[in-house]
């Protein structure tokens, strides 16, 4: 089942509220959260805060994407926000099974994303307690990149392991991804899409969502 995760990063702040209930109404699966802190990646958005206040506005899955330096630091107040979902980097944590084991502690989904040069032999041996993987598909930090085309090898490389070992994971995808570019990394075996521009910025919302699921 392919899932669409609209990125707010992508969204006018100053309505942020509006874009949140919007996605309900473009029947999107989840709003995508980017979390950075200037030090992983250079910008800054907005940390759990943000999530709280977007929280009482949908009942939809909130994916977090923890683009952040320690991050164990800050799963306990993602989950009194309201998160469903912490995506960690897999560069960030030394101790990867402690950290699943921490976000799963309160009470979310635990999942882990890789950079574009990251291997995917740095997370094999945690793909059985992952509830998802996330493969950057540009690098890590701002919105509107192209896609490396590059990635797409890894996305094909990580079904054929999560299958090869009957494991019951979710590859997310995100970067560069919009109606041009998203059947590549279908064909791959990815099934979470990440959107950004190419659902904000598009003049019907809706039928883009649509669109990117296969549908008419």
């Amino acid at each position: 089942m392919i899932k669409i995760a609209p990125s707010v990063l992508a969204a006018d702040f100053g309505y942020m509220a509006d874009a949140v209930k919007a996605l309900g109404e473009w029947k999107a699966d989840m709003v995508h959260l980017d979390v950075m802190d200037g030090s992983f990646v250079p910008p800054i958005t907005f940390g759990s805060q943000m999530v709280a206040a977007i929280r009482k506005e949908t009942d939809l899955y909130l994916d977090a994407h923890l683009m952040i330096v320690n991050p164990e630091k800050q799963i306990e107040s993602f989950a009194k926000a309201g998160a469903d979902n912490i995506t960690f980097h897999a560069e960030t944590v030394e101790d990867l099974p402690a950290m699943i084991q921490m976000i799963k502690s309160h009470g979310m989904d635990a999942s882990v994303s890789i950079k574009p040069q990251t291997p995917i032999s740095a997370i094999e041996a945690i793909l059985g307690d992952v509830s998802m993987v996330l493969i950057m598909t540009v690098e890590p930090g701002y919105g509107g990149q192209a896609m490396i085309p590059e990635t797409v090898a890894k996305v094909k490389e990580l079904r054929e392991l999560i299958e090869n070992k009957g494991l019951n994971v979710d590859i997310q995808v995100d970067g560069g991804i919009n109606l041009d570019t998203i059947h590549q990394v279908l064909e791959a075996g990815a099934n979470v899409i990440v959107a950004g521009s190419a659902v904000f910025k598009a003049e019907k919302p809706a039928e883009v969502i649509r669109k990117l699921r296969g549908q008419p």
